[in-house]
């Protein structure tokens, strides 16, 4: 049996406590590397559009929405990744995507111990994110 290498809760959120709090929380369980990494993608993230939603989804992770998924993060015992819903679909001229490569939807970036987030190319990546979520959901209503 495969060993699982998820270091996040298995446990769904108390309904009193919001999505920041519970990132909050995640970053701060996570006081290495890979709470630093998760602090600088979502400070980048949320820096980006003031009208981006912090949720929290799947039993413990954080996702960034904005006319739709965005961006969900994970934490892992070797990585911080942060998977793009439809990143497939979007320019990465800086090439951060370094995972999920072969598949026709999803796109993601997995940092390692050492990796700095690059903010500006990050929030240039969620930029072309909004501008599809946007694309899709006028088109969806044209239906």
């Amino acid at each position: 049996m495969a060993q699982k290498d998820e270091t996040q809760p298995d446990e769904t959120p108390a309904a009193e406590t919001t999505p920041a709090q519970h990132i909050d929380a995640m970053i701060a369980a996570h006081p290495d590397w890979r709470g630093s990494v998760l602090a600088d993608a979502r400070a980048a993230i949320i820096a980006v559009h003031p009208a981006i939603e912090e949720t929290w989804k799947w039993r413990g992770a954080p996702v960034w929405e904005l006319d739709g998924i965005l961006v969900v993060g994970n934490v892992f015992q070797q990585a911080v990744k942060l998977g793009f819903m439809y990143g497939a679909a979007l320019e990465d001229p800086d090439g951060l995507f370094n995972d999920e490569l072969g598949g026709n939807q999803r796109r993601a970036i997995k940092y390692f111990a050492g990796d700095a987030v690059d903010a500006p190319a990050l929030q240039a990546l969620v930029r072309r994110a909004i501008e599809h979520n946007h694309t899709r959901r006028q088109a969806s209503r044209r239906r």
